[in-house]
């Protein structure tokens, strides 16, 4: 297919993307946006594509633009040049990157996930926070967890904000979306071991019991989890508050813990 090339804002295909913004039109159309040449290259190493390639005209050339260029159109995607102001208008950056691409959204079926392919999952119960939502994608890549499971009304992993703060991660992290009353009997159907910060009947978090394939658990950022949910862990851990603040950002708690269940794990050989 031949390069496009788009001048005016009002033209359909300008129109189209910047409606991927909103997530009604995620939603219908199946499709998200993405933006920039490192994060567009994460996804071509990790075997994902875009359908639609935007690249900014002036841009520096770069050879792993040009890889990426050969193999949407080896795939039959499209590749459209347009201004720089127009992408702009696109991506919704005052300084957008010189690239942007449009994917088909994943199967986020919880019944896709396999839990034997990592020793740590990550789970996040109604986070609205789509920064947060990205920062616990991109603690699953460091860590090397299997994904990320979505539980009840979370932001959207989908979201342009969320997968800019995902540094990429989306593309190397699985994710679902479930509610609680499919996630819990879906867990106890393997093996898994449910874990949560909490300040219910918990143990120290450094040096508790962490078993693989382990799903660390994260709430709400201002309600923190149910405790029905809580109760219904098999390891509730609590960690040291030194200062002033009651509690750590959801993302970063998380973090904190997913990391202290892999030195655990490591260690155990």
């Amino acid at each position: 297919m031949p390069r496009r090339h788009i001048t005016g804002f009002s033209n359909p295909t300008v129109k189209f993307v910047r409606s991927l913004r909103e997530k009604k039109h995620r939603k219908r159309e199946g499709k998200f946006l993405a933006e920039g040449l490192r994060l567009l290259t994460d996804a071509r190493e990790c075997g994902r594509l875009p359908k639609m390639l935007l690249m900014a005209e002036g841009r520096d050339p770069h050879p792993l633009l040009d890889a990426l260029e050969q193999a949407v159109e080896g795939a039959g995607g499209e590749v459209i040049e347009l201004p720089g102001e127009i992408l702009a208008k696109v991506t919704g950056k005052d300084n957008p990157q010189a690239v942007a691409g449009v994917f088909a959204e994943f199967d986020t079926r919880l019944d896709r996930i396999d839990r034997s392919a990592a020793p740590i999952w990550l789970v996040a119960h109604a986070l609205r926070d789509p920064g947060n939502l990205g920062t616990m994608l991109r603690t699953g890549d460091a860590v090397g967890a299997g994904g990320l499971i979505l539980i009840d009304d979370c932001a959207d992993p989908f979201s342009v904000e969320a997968v800019r703060a995902s540094m990429g991660a989306v593309f190397t992290q699985g994710i679902a979306q479930a509610r609680w009353d499919e996630f819990l009997p879906w867990l106890r159907g393997g093996e898994g071991q449910l874990v949560a910060a909490s300040l219910r009947d918990a143990q120290p978090y450094r040096g508790a019991p962490y078993a693989a394939p382990c799903f660390v658990m994260v709430g709400n950022e201002s309600r923190g989890l149910p405790e029905e949910y809580e109760m219904a862990c098999d390891l509730r851990v609590t960690m040291p508050m030194r200062g002033r603040a009651d509690s750590l950002n959801a993302a970063v708690a998380g973090a904190v813990l997913a990391y202290e269940v892999l030195a655990t794990l490591e260690n155990r050989g």
